[in-house]
């Protein structure tokens, strides 16, 4: 079994900052952290580290189509105009096109800091709509990249089955997605198989949303996650909460709390379209908020009650979902700014007296953990995902314990990561992913072939 020892000149732990601190790693775990001491012989030396991120939504496939959404059509562009030229660009993508797609956005994720992966997948079948031999072969090739790239997976199939409230029939721009409730178990059953192999993957479920599964079909659904993390899309757009209040006269968060059991077991993405008393409730019921600021504002989605929302002691994390940019800092920083912009104030998410970065970085770990059914940090028995940063970095030199996370997300961009361990392998070294230059080869030739 490796075992391996990292010492830090500082590390952020569970409790807060700490210095001269030694962790020993075995099997790809924190096995003991020692703090005040002094590096031994054999010890792999740094100077800042801190916890991997975990990124609880990404639809990996969707990188692909990054800069190619960005023109004015002929009336005013939206969320829906942007879904119809995602439906025709996914028709290209085949588990060969997949695989390499999904290996550059888990290996951009690693090099920005984030050591774990929600993929909320959907693509599954083939590109006439037919279910492949094995019904999670699409699946599987994200298990693939996971592998390749060394990245940590939450796996979250996605049951998706029509294109509105009250079972509407999908459309053709959705053949891909569409189960009924036995196929989708079968998939499931093969999908666990696949992420089997991968050191401490989760496999979850993930009903799309409110429009695309019925009430009886959630019911079917809830028992086939066997505990594990049920994630849904859920009010990202005003139209879905119109189109929810004419079908069932209720809100989409309203109804899943008044029809459901929502609790820590469960992640709702985006929620942005909320009432105070919506807000209220799902900040009691100890689910997670699946935050994508970077996605929600080049949707125009709209800004989450983010300030009601943690004053009542809501949960949440971050994901990069349609994966256009992927930053961690940056999904960070666009939590706030949004906040400042509505409320004309400045630090709005942080505790009086305190720092907003580590409000923000401290939540989203903590949030994004508990999301991917996974514990986050650095602690004991947790899975040795770690950042170290660069303490020379122009934003960082000089910086006290009291800084280090506020420069971090609001005074870079790039540059200020240096070495990334997941589950104890060192996959990034001074910002550059082991085998990336392989992946973005293969990635560049695929995009000469798609876009030819």
């Amino acid at each position: 079994m490796s075992r391996s020892h990292l010492w830090f000149d500082r590390a952020l732990l569970s409790h807060g900052w700490a210095h001269g601190v030694r962790l020993k790693i075995e099997g790809g775990r924190i096995i003991s952290i020692a703090a005040d001491t002094l590096p031994e012989a054999d010890d792999e030396r740094h100077a800042i580290g801190v916890p991997g991120m975990p990124n609880l939504h990404s639809h990996a496939f969707q990188r692909v189509i990054a800069g190619l959404t960005e023109r004015r059509g002929p009336n005013a562009d939206s969320f829906w105009s942007w879904r119809e030229q995602m439906y025709r660009l996914q028709g290209r993508i085949g588990p060969d096109e997949l695989k390499i797609i999904a290996s550059l956005a888990y290996m951009e994720m690693l090099e920005a800091g984030f050591t774990r992966v929600g993929e909320f997948h959907y693509l599954h079948h083939d590109q006439a709509g037919q279910a492949f031999a094995d019904p999670a072969e699409m699946s599987a090739m994200i298990c693939a990249a996971a592998d390749t790239t060394g990245i940590g997976l939450t796996l979250l199939p996605v049951f998706y089955a029509h294109s509105g409230f009250g079972g509407q029939t999908p459309t053709a721009g959705q053949a891909r997605f569409i189960h009924d409730i036995s196929g989708f178990s079968r998939l499931l059953e093969s999908a666990r198989r696949h992420a089997a192999h991968l050191p401490d993957a989760v496999v979850g479920i993930a009903p799309h949303s409110l429009r695309a599964v019925t009430g009886d079909e959630l019911n079917a659904l809830i028992p086939l996650a066997e505990g594990a993390p049920i994630h849904i899309h859920i009010a990202e757009q005003t139209r879905e909460v119109e189109d929810c209040l004419a079908h069932s006269g209720q809100r989409p968060v309203e109804w899943l709390l008044n029809h459901l059991t929502v609790d820590a077991q469960w992640c709702l993405v985006h929620a942005t379209h909320m009432t105070q008393d919506e807000t209220l409730r799902l900040a009691r019921s100890k689910a997670v908020a699946g935050l994508c600021p970077i996605t929600e504002a080049n949707l125009g989605d709209g800004i989450f009650p983010a300030a009601d929302y943690l004053k009542h002691g809501g949960r949440f994390g971050i994901g990069s979902d349609s994966n256009v940019l992927i930053s961690m800092v940056e999904e960070l920083r666009m939590l706030e700014y949004p906040q400042r912009l509505h409320h004309r104030a400045r630090n709005v998410l942080a505790t009086s007296g305190g720092s907003t970065g580590e409000r923000l970085f401290s939540g989203a770990l903590s949030g994004g953990g508990q999301a991917l059914g996974t514990g986050a940090g650095l602690a004991v028995g947790h899975s040795a995902d770690i950042v170290s940063l660069k303490a020379r970095h122009p934003s960082l030199a000089g910086k006290g314990d009291k800084d280090v996370i506020d420069s971090l997300i609001f005074a870079t961009s790039t540059g200020a990561i240096d070495c990334v361990w997941r589950h104890g392998r060192k996959w990034v070294s001074d910002g550059r992913h082991a085998t990336r230059d392989a992946i973005t080869d293969d990635y560049a030739r695929l995009m000469e072939r798609l876009l030819s």
